[in-house]
C-alpha cells in the first residue's frame, strides 16, 4: 500500500501492516504514538526523531525501531519511507526504547517489496513468507550509534538539550560540572547513571547527530568540523571514521547515491 493513512487499516487482522509514503522536505509529524510497534525506514533523505528518551538522526538506508505506544515526533527532509506496523504478537524486538537499525541489502529489498502487500495479504502464500522473513531480519538487525539520550534529571537534561541545539566539541566536563555546582568526579558518575554512557561518548554522539544532516545536504567537511568546535577537519574525520567506519565524504557520497551499505 502506498500513501495510505494508518487509521484506515490499523485494525486489519494481520500481524504486519506495510505502507510506503512520500514526504515533502521539512514535513513535521508532531508528537504521536501507535498501538503497534513501528519500523520506519527511509530510502531517501533524512529523518530526525525525538522522544522523551532522546534524539536520533536516521540517514538513508537505516531505519528507526519505535516500540508500541511510544510517543515520538519525526521531521522528514525529503524522505520516501517504508513503514511496517507490527502487532504485539509478532513484535520481533520486544524492547521499550527506540533504536536506529542497520538495513542490510536483503532487508532493503524486502522492504521495497512490502509496499506491494495488500492489507489482507495471504498469510499462507508468498506474501506471508515475505512478512515472516522481514520479521526475522528485523530481529537480527544491529543497532547504529545515531542516538543521544536525554537524562531524567531536569538540570542535566537542560544542559543536554541546549548542547543538542548548539553542539560544541570543545565543551568540557569541568564546564558542565561547574554549571551544576558539583565536582567532576560526581558529575561523571551522575552522567553515566543518567544516560548509560560517559560524557565524552555522549558529546561525540551529539556532534555526530548535528553533522549528518549537513553532510547529506552538501556541506563541506571543513565548515562542519570547525562549526562543531573540532580543532581541524582531520580531527573531525578521525572521530567520524572511528564511529561509523567510513569518512564523512564517503558517508555523504553513499547517502546521496542511495546505495545500501
Amino acid at each position: 500500500m502506498r500513501n495510505t493513512p494508518l487509521t484506515t487499516v490499523d485494525h486489519t487482522p494481520r500481524a504486519v501492516i506495510a505502507i510506503g509514503t512520500d514526504y515533502p522536505p521539512g514535513t513535521l509529524l508532531d508528537t504521536h504514538s501507535h498501538r503497534r510497534a513501528q519500523f520506519l525506514y527511509g530510502m531517501t533523505g533524512l529523518m530526525e526523531v525525538r522522544t522523551d528518551d532522546g534524539a536520533w538522526v536516521v540517514p538513508p538506508y537505516s531505519g528507526v525501531w519505535i516500540p508500541a505506544g511510544k510517543p515520538h515526533a519525526v521531521r522528514m527532509q525529503g524522505v520516501t519511507t517504508r513503514s511496517l506496523y507490527i502487532g504485539p504478537d509478532a513484535d520481533p524486538r520486544e524492547q521499550s526504547h527506540c533504536d536506529v537499525l542497520a538495513v542490510s541489502p536483503l532487508l532493503h529489498e524486502l522492504l521495497l517489496a512490502s509496499a506491494d502487500l495488500d492489507a489482507l495479504y495471504d498469510v499462507s502464500g508468498r506474501d506471508g513468507a515475505l512478512v515472516t522473513l522481514i520479521l526475522h531480519e528485523l530481529r537480527v538487525a544491529p543497532p547504529l550509534p545515531f542516538f543521544a539520550p536525554i537524562p531524567g534529571d531536569p538540570a542535566l537534561a537542560a544542559l543536554c538539550i541546549a548542547f543538542l541545539r548548539h553542539p560544541d566539541a570543545r565543551q568540557t566536563v569541568d564546564t558542565w560540572a561547574a554549571r551544576l555546582n558539583t565536582s567532576v568526579r560526581t558529575f561523571h558518575r551522575h552522567f553515566g547513571q543518567q544516560t548509560g554512557m560517559p560524557f565524552s561518548t555522549w558529546r561525540q554522539r551529539a556532534c555526530l547527530l548535528a553533522a549528518l544532516p549537513r553532510l547529506i545536504a552538501g556541506g563541506t567537511v571543513t565548515a562542519i568540523a570547525l562549526d562543531l568546535g573540532y580543532d581541524s577537519p582531520s580531527a573531525f574525520s578521525t572521530m567520524f571514521r572511528k564511529v561509523l567506519g567510513r569518512t564523512p565524504s564517503q558517508f555523504a557520497e553513499t547517502s546521496r547515491k542511495g546505495t545500501p551499505s
